[in-house]
């Protein structure tokens, strides 16, 4: 197998988890989780969130006192139909 086979291969093995990562159904999704399936950064994702423009929630991460935002399966769903919320006034 030569050098473009292999770096071809490795291609397509990374394209495949991120199709199945979108096919897979989760009831939540952390902020990374999500942000890697709208094709936004995390961080984004996070303003989002903390200005309500997309209905999330904080949870436990598991890390003590710290908390992080999490989307339902359902949110991303209607966001993928409607977008986002509108702006708070």
């Amino acid at each position: 197998m030569t050098v473009d086979e292999h770096q071809m291969i490795e291609e397509i093995r990374s394209l495949v988890v991120v199709l199945a990562e979108r096919q897979q159904q989760k009831q939540f999704y952390d902020i990374e989780e999500f942000a890697r399936l709208v094709g936004r950064e995390p961080f984004t994702c996070r303003e989002w969130a903390r200005n309500a423009r997309i209905f999330a929630e904080k949870r436990s991460s598991g890390r003590g006192a710290y908390y992080q935002w999490v989307v339902s399966h359902a949110e991303f769903l209607r966001y993928q139909k409607e977008g986002l919320l509108p702006r708070r006034k």
